[in-house]
């Protein structure tokens, strides 16, 4: 009876858990799931992605020094909210050839990440 007592909280306390995660804010999955190779800070280059300060609006592949795949870069895409949810759901099927290897499969992350993204300013 105790160990199936203790079973049912250990679970409960990691349904609770997986449920604060997914109501986590933009900002903070941002850092999670973004952060490793993009910033916010237009004056702090990256090797490895573009910054993505004032991403809302602006041209796919626009950053000025960044290298962009080609299929990006002469790509027609204006970032928006329904772009960027597009993207985020599956780079490689919206831009074929995109470098872009990142996907966030869950939705809701992936709309607290593109409403976080899009309200910065550059």
């Amino acid at each position: 009876m105790v160990r199936r007592l203790a079973l049912s909280v250990v679970g409960v306390l990691l349904l609770h858990g997986t449920a604060a995660a997914q109501s986590a804010d933009g900002k903070v999955l941002f850092t999670q799931r973004c952060g490793v190779c993009h910033t916010l800070n237009s004056a702090t280059p990256s090797i490895l992605a573009p910054h993505l300060a004032g991403v809302g609006g602006r041209k796919a592949g626009s950053v000025e020094g960044f290298r962009y795949s080609k299929a990006l870069s002469g790509s027609s895409i204006v970032w928006s909210e329904a772009t960027l949810e597009q993207f985020l759901s599956a780079p490689g099927k919206m831009v074929p050839g995109t470098r872009m290897a990142v996907s966030i499969p869950d939705a809701k992350q992936r709309t607290a990440i593109v409403r976080y993204l899009v309200g910065q300013r550059k």
